[in-house]
This record gives C-alpha cells, sequence and structure tokens, in this order.
C-alpha cells in the first residue's frame, strides 16, 4: 500500500452518498478524511461504520483527521486512527481496525458447571416410557403422518417455488465541461476551485545549424576595354589627351577613357584610333557594349571630332560575392532556438510516466548566453553560409491526467442525478486545447463523462412482492424502481404452473440491469 496517503476535504454539508463517490475512484491506498473546521458532518457512529465498510470493500486504510469529539470517540471504538493535523498523519503509525473478538477460556466464569456435573440433572428431565394400547398407537402414527404430509405440502407450497423478476433500471450519460488550471506552485489537488499540481522540467541541450546567406558583396569590378576611332571634324589637326571621355547614347550611358594621347590629323574625314577603357562607375558586366555602340564624345573637343567604335568592348565583369547579413544571423538564431526546444522536448518524453503529459505550448528557453551563441561568421563576411553554434536550458510544464481525472470525476460527482449512482468503470474523460499560459499557469479545456445508474434495494424489493401476482408485482416495481423507458420488468416462476410469487422473499432472484 502506498505511503502517501490520498485527502478527502469533507464539507458541511457532505453526505456519506457523496463520500462513497469520492472513494470509488480510490483502491489498495491510504486514504486521510479531513473533517471541516467549522460545523459538523457525519459525526454518528453509523456513518463511520459505512465508511469503514466501504473502504474494507475497497482495500483502503483509513485515518482521519478531526477535531469532533464524537468522531474521535467512535473511531476509536472501530480501531480507526484520528490526528489532529496533515503532518501528525504523515508521520505517525495508522491503527489497523480489529474485526474479530475472541474470548480465552480463562475468562469464562469461575462457577460454570462441567458436562459431568450436568448428567444426573439431564437424567431426571427425561421423559419416561409410557405404556399407550394398540389402538390409540396407530391412531398417534396417522395424525402423525398426516401432519407430516401437510407440513411437507405447506413447506412444498412455500419453500419449493423460486422466481426470477429481471428489471431494467434507468441510466444516462453525465457530461461536464471544465476549465482546469495547472499551476506548478501548489501540490495538491483542489478540487472546488479546478485547479492541479504541475510540473517543471528542465533540459539543457546544445545543437548547430547552418543557412545559406542572402547578402552580396561587390569586389573591384573589371572594366571593359576596346578601341574607338575618333574622326575629324575640321580642316586642322585635333590633340586629344589621356583620359578623354567617350559614352554610349540612349538610357543610362557607359562611359569610357582613352588610355593614351592621341592627334587627329587636320581635315574632315581624317580619322585615328585609340585604345578606351571604363570608367570605375561603369565598370562591370555592363561596360561589355556592342559595335557601334559608343557615338558620343564629352568636353570641348565634342565639336571638333565625332567617336564611334567598329568592334565591341570586352572584359567587362560585375564581380559579386555572398555575404552575411544581419537578417541571416537573426533568421539563423531564430532557426536554431527551434532545434533545441525540439530536442530538448525529446529528451523530456523520456523523463515522463504513462499518465503526464508535456505541454508543448509551454517548452520554452529558460536560460541563454552570449558565450553560449557562436556564430562562425560576422556580418559583412564573404560567405556562402551561416553556421551558429548555440547551447541553453529549456524548460516546459508537465501535467498529470490523473489530477485531471479526479477533479472532473468530482465535479460529476457534485452533478449526480438524484437517486443514481455513478458507475466509475465508465468514467472517461478528454483533455482539449491549451486556452491560455500566463505566469507559469496553464489553462486548459476538459471534458469528463461516466454513466450514472438507477438503483434499487434488491432485498427490499423482493419483500414487497414475495406472494404477490405477476401483475400486482409489475404495479409494485413501477411504482418503487427507476425505470428505463419502454422496458416492462420480466417474471420467470417455477414451476410454471404455479399462480403468483414465492411467499418467501429468499426464494425471489431480482436481477438488475441498466438500458
Amino acid at each position: 500500500m502506498s505511503q502517501r496517503p490520498e485527502y478527502i476535504q469533507l464539507e458541511a454539508n457532505d453526505d456519506i452518498a457523496h463520500l462513497r463517490d469520492r472513494m470509488s475512484f480510490i483502491r489498495g491506498r491510504r486514504v486521510l478524511i479531513v473533517w471541516p473546521e467549522k460545523g459538523t458532518t457525519l459525526n454518528r457512529k453509523l456513518d463511520i461504520v459505512l465508511i469503514q465498510r466501504e473502504a474494507k470493500r475497497r482495500s483502503i486504510q483509513l485515518a482521519f483527521i478531526t477535531h469532533d469529539k464524537q468522531v474521535m470517540e467512535h473511531a476509536a471504538d472501530l480501531g480507526i486512527s484520528t490526528f489532529e493535523t496533515i503532518g501528525a498523519a504523515e508521520g505517525g503509525r495508522w491503527r489497523r481496525p480489529r474485526t474479530k473478538i475472541f474470548t480465552r477460556r480463562d475468562h469464562k466464569p469461575e462457577d460454570e458447571p462441567t458436562p459431568n456435573e450436568l448428567i444426573d440433572v439431564a437424567s431426571r428431565v427425561r421423559n419416561p416410557k409410557r405404556e399407550v394400547s394398540r389402538g390409540r398407537y396407530v391412531l398417534e402414527r396417522l395424525l402423525i403422518i398426516a401432519g407430516l404430509i401437510a407440513v411437507l405440502a405447506s413447506t412444498f407450497y412455500v419453500v419449493l417455488p423460486q422466481a426470477t423478476v429481471t428489471i431494467t433500471l434507468a441510466s444516462e450519460i453525465v457530461v461536464t465541461d471544465l476549465q482546469i488550471v495547472a499551476d506548478p506552485s501548489i501540490s495538491d489537488v483542489d478540487v472546488e476551485q479546478a485547479r492541479i499540481p504541475a510540473t517543471t522540467l528542465r533540459a539543457e541541450v546544445q545543437t548547430v545549424g547552418t543557412s545559406a546567406t542572402t547578402g552580396t558583396s561587390a569586389l573591384g569590378d573589371n572594366p571593359a576595354i576596346g578601341i574607338v576611332t575618333f574622326i575629324n571634324q575640321s580642316l586642322n589637326n585635333v590633340t586629344l589627351p589621356v583620359g578623354t571621355i567617350v559614352a554610349t547614347t540612349g538610357g543610362q550611358p557607359v562611359r569610357f577613357a582613352t588610355v593614351a594621347e592621341v592627334i587627329v590629323r587636320g581635315g574632315v574625314g581624317q580619322r585615328e584610333e585609340v585604345a578606351v577603357q571604363a570608367i570605375a562607375e561603369s565598370a562591370g558586366d555592363q561596360s561589355n557594349v556592342g559595335a557601334e555602340a559608343i557615338s558620343v564624345v564629352e568636353g570641348e573637343q565634342a565639336t571638333l571630332v565625332s567617336v564611334i567604335n567598329a568592334s565591341p568592348t570586352t572584359g567587362g565583369e560585375t564581380r559579386q560575392f555572398a555575404s552575411v547579413t544581419q537578417a541571416d544571423r537573426d533568421r539563423l538564431i531564430s532557426i536554431v532556438r527551434q532545434q533545441l526546444q525540439q530536442s530538448a522536448y525529446e529528451e523530456m518524453q523520456a523523463l515522463v510516466t504513462d499518465t503526464q503529459i508535456i505541454v508543448i505550448e509551454t517548452v520554452r528557453i529558460a536560460e541563454e548566453r552570449t558565450d553560449w551563441t557562436i556564430f562562425d561568421h560576422e556580418v559583412g563576411d564573404i560567405a556562402d553560409t551561416l553556421s551558429l553554434d548555440m547551447r541553453a536550458v529549456i524548460e516546459a510544464t508537465v501535467i498529470d491526467d490523473r489530477y485531471t481525472g479526479q477533479v472532473l470525476f468530482a465535479r460529476l460527482s457534485a452533478q449526480k442525478p438524484l437517486g443514481k449512482v455513478l458507475v466509475a468503470d465508465t468514467f472517461a474523460f478528454t483533455r482539449g486545447a491549451v486556452i491560455s499560459i500566463e505566469n507559469l499557469l496553464v489553462t486548459f479545456a476538459a471534458t469528463g463523462e461516466v454513466q450514472a445508474n438507477a438503483t434499487i434495494e434488491t432485498a427490499q424489493l423482493a419483500d414487497k412482492i414475495a406472494g404477490k401476482s405477476i401483475a400486482e408485482a409489475q404495479t409494485i416495481i413501477a411504482q418503487s424502481a427507476n425505470l428505463a423507458p419502454g422496458v416492462i420488468p420480466s417474471f420467470t416462476v417455477s414451476p410454471e404452473w404455479f399462480p403468483q410469487l414465492p411467499l418467501l422473499p429468499v426464494r425471489i432472484t431480482v436481477q438488475t440491469i441498466n438500458a
């Protein structure tokens, strides 16, 4: 038997039926029943006897916490331990009630006569044999035989008949919906407030996560080079210094600079070729332009010469590389945190029992430090991927479905229909969604249901219908029992020709079933 007792707190208006319902959830445990500080309840000796019988039927060891003198006196008579506080009960020794009383031989009265001393007295009260006439002897024998026949006939009429009565009693499903609060700060179930204890689990986990970077960095774009031809538009020589700018037309112009000084001889139409290179602002892929794309001369020589490129420019290259951004780091740390929580959740699953459940919505990071968060690249570094090695302490709230069931069954007991009893074996419940999480308090929905059956005292009913006709018995049963709608009692009488139910109630078997 478990050393940790179950607690049942009595209220001032509790009765035996209510207490039995609460005890029906418990079997083979130590149970501590706590009387209320104010008011009185269940203080008759009969109440204590009924409690003790129910406990014995369920293999429960009882003890009471009470200051009620009547309850203490009755408990002492029945061998039940009483304590003033819960601490005293948990640390004290519980008595086991006596179930049998024996009288020792040396407790008999000293003046009780022995069997030998009673022989003389027995001999004096014996009836002496008397002489009777033969006729009288025969008559006496006939009377005896007739009496025996009458007795046998009466016995047959009274004892031989038997009957089985089958009654279908009403039943219904009782349902309750609750919002239950799981509170890590309490250690006992609070049925009235629908609060149950919760446990906080902790796990320290570590993982490494990697993701692609999304930033780009340009590293010195290569400029395109080519050959342009300057055409003199005047009669005089035109000198074009190094760095003379020529460009394309339309849209965003691509600009090139000459790499050497060139003198275009005088005369309209005179031509000179010179190499050009794209300036820094126009470098990269965009500086690779097609033939005859360059047609603009910038500066004061623009009125003296024109320009054209007979062939495309080549060698321009835009050099961009993947790099780390702050967004990359933020995204990766979010991913790794989720991985840590998932890893901790899997570790915690091995620590809970079959009746416990980890509330996944409460899996959270309780502790993370900068020295536990290590990136392999800084923001701006050239890299195709970014890795994070991270460690953290994860916490989660665990609830025990046994406590959930206790709260729901107690609430169902409180709303039990009058005249019916709850069938504990039919009790079932489902835990619903988490409604809210606030300051480690988890509020979740739960639904419980149990079958409530109508009951009847079969022995009393047998007394009422003994010797009655079937029709009379049906009327009595309809008035006495809460029958299932549309179902009438059935009767089986043996022998079949017997006109009524047996006269002896013990020869009537009343069977009850529930719809």
